[in-house]
């Protein structure tokens, strides 16, 4: 088991310091990471917690999956690898796209 934790669902104003405080109570936190948004730097409402041994990581999933922080229930899991994204290109899904158009035009 991965000592790297991921935690979801919880507020847009939780801060990585709320993170390793409510974190702590499990035990050693070695870094908290909350996931923001490029263009704005507002939290996504979820992150990443690092904890120093696996038997801390079981038992703040334990303790903290589904746990209420903020009127939310927090989902915490296993973090699982982050997948290689591959680089530029275009995110369009091709195919005949006709712009404009519109239905029931008249001539006259």
């Amino acid at each position: 088991m991965e000592n790297k934790l991921y935690v979801g669902n919880f507020s847009y104003s939780t801060t990585e310091d709320d993170l390793r405080t409510l974190f702590a109570k499990a035990g050693v936190v070695v870094s908290v990471t909350v996931i923001k948004d490029r263009d704005t730097d507002r939290s996504k409402g979820f992150g990443f917690v690092e904890m120093a041994t696996q038997d801390e990581s079981q038992k703040a999933i334990t303790m903290f999956n589904a746990y209420n922080m903020d009127d939310r229930a927090l989902t915490v899991n296993v973090a699982k690898p982050r997948e290689e994204r591959s680089g530029g290109g275009n995110r369009s899904g091709g195919g005949n796209r006709s712009s404009g158009g519109g239905g029931n035009r008249r001539s006259y």
